[in-house]
């Protein structure tokens, strides 16, 4: 897909997601270049909001767009949260993988009344394929410890590094990130259980039981996915 097109489906997606936003809200905002379109939108309508965010380049493009952004940590409940992701299934389950600020995502996540992913059509599946590593933070001291209860797991694990920096890439708190790849699961949320209750993990870019609504867009439309209630 050219970068034109990509650009013009981008666009579409955050335009449909802007008529989610009403004066007055407290906003998520993740990162990705659909909501940086977002951000975009929201500063030319002139929406009266106040945002939170995971991201120092999402915070940044909205600071010079006039938005008001405040700390996450000085709110207790978000109207409405909008992120990306590069997996989703019909579950509403959701792998992301690069930006390693998935704690800081799943705290505004777990705060927000609806937390919507805004996707292309090529990032659905019927059931998460896995085929992006689950990118999880880690307390330093647990190095060895988790290395060896994800290896019982089944998963291929290694470290994040980066060409930029000597040594391991840390997160925003301080904390390891490691990478595990998983072939074959077929249960997401079991994974997830599993992985949450090893010591030493923070938390992991595995999202389950976090997504509220997928707006997906592609070149026949856009289309809106939930979880069917039982």
């Amino acid at each position: 897909m050219g970068l034109e097109r990509q650009k013009k489906l981008k666009n579409r997606c955050a335009k449909e997601a802007l008529g989610l936003i009403e004066d007055g809200m407290i906003v998520g905002l993740g990162g990705g270049g659909t909501v940086q379109c977002l951000v975009e939108l929201i500063g030319e309508k002139g929406l009266d909001i106040q945002v939170v965010s995971p991201s120092f380049q999402t915070a940044s493009h909205c600071v010079a767009r006039g938005l008001i952004v405040v700390p996450t940590w000085s709110v207790d409940n978000v109207d409405i949260a909008f992120d990306g992701c590069d997996e989703v299934d019909m579950h509403l389950n959701a792998l992301k993988s690069g930006g390693a600020i998935h704690t800081k995502e799943k705290i505004i996540a777990s705060m927000a009344k609806r937390y919507v992913l805004l996707v292309e059509g090529s990032k659905v599946f019927e059931r998460l394929p896995f085929a992006h590593s689950v990118t999880i933070e880690i307390v330093p001291e647990s190095l060895s410890y988790v290395r060896k209860e994800l290896a019982k797991l089944g998963a291929d694990v290694s470290m994040r590094t980066s060409a930029a920096k000597d040594g391991y890439t840390m997160s925003d708190h301080g904390n390891m990130i490691m990478e595990a790849k998983f072939d074959g699961v077929e249960d997401p949320k079991r994974l997830n259980r599993q992985l949450c209750g090893i010591t030493g993990i923070v938390d992991t870019s595995l999202f389950v039981g976090k997504v509220d609504l997928v707006l997906c867009v592609d070149e026949n439309g856009t289309r809106w996915i939930q979880e069917e209630v039982k």
